[in-house]
């Protein structure tokens, strides 16, 4: 091995090298066609160039003090903060910095990029033990993927087929273990929802729901590489490439570069190596891996901070809107704005106390406060949603009165009306007005935008799972019993003859009914 390959192994990937690894033969399927490389195709292409980017900011010295430390894993190299464990507040609150430093560069749009599995990937440091007999290649993923912070997604949600049977009897569909060699597991059947796996260098199976698994053969959890023989993806329809085809980058600013395509993952007899399997056959783990390995804790911390992100930009350009608009100094249009304002100061406030008021992880660690994370899982929908409403109320037409395209404004003939007729208020001119429009449109409105407010909604979990899991780590923590014995403190306090506790006087002097 050169020197050269040498010091590439003590350091993250950078956007070429990223690049670089998605042309490995990968299936992937769009529009009846499969992909032959999706760094060049139009739907994949700018946004893995996104991706790119957040890999570059790791090498680049504006940023990377902020991204970056030192790995634990003895090669000498730094890793991306958000890749290895936390011991401390101080330290979890500079891994919150570094997750929001990298989102800031996709102003919050890609929920999905290559810290968000790190979320997992981090754990498995921290707790091989829980892996076992797999503790090995535990710890093996987790040093790889801390020194090249290699790009993970995952897939644990089944497809919403015969929701009447069990997942047992599911079996044409639902993942499960088919065979067994010397070089590892054969798998089939298939997963959602695999967002941005088209840009991954691997997929992290598990399984998330509220049936659990009740036979072995199901009980799986592991590392599939996206160039695996018999692992395909089928693609929603690219709104990258909806874009290209249909505008252009003035047109459509979010959706030709940050769509995070979401997929159906299959496995059709695929050939899992036993070093990239984590459970086997053990329906305790893999039915309660979810909220017991540490991954709940962290990806609730870097989904809350990515969303404070998001909130930060939209409440931007909400402002610029109104402000062409000429309804900024409004009494209720301030109002909206105000309260998209406090729901932005909730999300970056449940960020800091999350990161300030960590639980204990294993073996000396720290994990982000999953009360507060499973609150954000709640109000998160609540509050985009809540946003997206004001934004739609407040800006009102001004969202759909807009030129067709940026061709409008290149076409003599039409330009004079078009600077007449579409400037805004405060001196702001056509051009910047509607800059201002179509970027708020695309993120609200378009099909781009649509598909962020399900995103928001329902990529943390179901609407009944998000709320139910507060009440179960509740009672699991013994909260649950501290709220009723509180509240039969109070009820201690007195009985049908007055007060039990000396620091309150019976009314028995005054009382009307005892004194007649």
């Amino acid at each position: 091995m050169s020197t050269e390959e040498k010091q590439k192994l003590k350091r993250p990937l950078t956007g070429e090298e990223y690049l670089a690894s998605l042309k490995d033969g990968r299936e992937i399927w769009l529009n009846g066609e499969r992909v032959e490389d999706v760094t060049t195709h139009p739907a994949f292409r700018n946004s893995a160039r996104s991706i790119a980017r957040l890999y570059d900011a790791l090498h680049d010295p504006e940023t990377k003090d902020t991204l970056t430390r030192e790995t634990d894993t003895g090669n000498g190299g730094f890793t991306q903060r958000f890749f290895q464990n936390d011991t401390s507040p101080e330290e979890l609150l500079k891994t919150r910095d570094a997750i929001a430093e990298w989102s800031k560069m996709t102003y919050g749009q890609m929920g999905r990029s290559p810290d968000y599995k790190a979320a997992f990937l981090a754990t498995l440091g921290a707790n091989p033990g829980y892996y076992a007999p797999y503790e090995e290649n535990a710890k093996k993923w987790y040093k790889e993927a801390q020194e090249r912070n290699w790009y993970f997604n995952h897939a644990i949600i089944n497809p919403p087929v015969d929701r009447n049977k069990p997942i047992d009897e599911v079996s044409d569909v639902f993942v499960k273990v088919v065979g067994e060699t010397d070089e590892g597991i054969l798998v089939s059947g298939a997963k959602m929802v695999a967002t941005g796996s088209a840009l991954t260098n691997y997929n992290f199976v598990a399984h998330y729901g509220p049936m659990p698994i009740q036979k072995e053969e199901f009980a799986l959890v592991f590392v599939a590489k996206m160039d695996t023989p018999g692992v395909k993806l089928v693609s929603r329809p690219s709104y990258e490439m909806n874009a290209a085809v249909m505008g252009s980058p003035f047109d459509y600013p979010l959706s030709s570069r940050f769509d995070e395509n979401d997929a159906v993952l299959i496995f059709d007899k695929a050939l899992i190596p036993w070093e990239n399997v984590l459970i086997y056959r053990d329906l305790e783990k893999a039915n309660g891996f979810f909220p017991e390995s540490g991954f709940l804790h962290r990806f609730t911390f870097h989904g809350v901070t990515r969303l404070a992100v998001k909130l930060d930009f939209m409440t931007g350009l909400l402002l610029k809107a109104l402000k062409a608009n000429g309804t900024d100094q409004f009494r209720g249009v301030q109002a909206n704005i105000g309260e998209v304002v406090a729901w932005r100061n909730m999300f970056w406030s449940m960020s800091d106390a999350m990161a300030l008021n960590p639980n204990p992880g294993a073996n000396g660690t720290v994990l982000p406060n999953i009360n507060y994370g499973l609150s954000y899982r709640v109000f998160m929908a609540q509050g985009w949603s809540r946003v997206k409403e004001i934004i739609e109320t407040v800006v009102a037409g001004s969202l759909i009165v807009q030129p067709s395209s940026a061709s409008d404004f290149k076409n003599p003939e039409l330009r004079h009306y078009i600077d007449q007729l579409y400037r805004g208020s405060n001196d702001i001119e056509a051009l910047e007005k509607i800059k201002v429009i179509k970027l708020l449109w695309d993120a609200v409105g378009t099909d781009y935008g649509g598909r962020h407010e399900l995103y928001e909604r329902n990529y943390s979990g179901n609407h009944e799972n998000t709320r139910i899991e507060n009440l179960v780590v509740a009672n699991m923590s013994g909260e649950a019993k501290y709220f009723e014995d509180f509240a039969q403190q109070c009820m201690d306090d007195y009985d049908l003859d007055g007060w039990t506790n000396s620091t309150w006087i019976n009314p028995d002097d005054v009382n009307f009914f005892k004194n007649h």
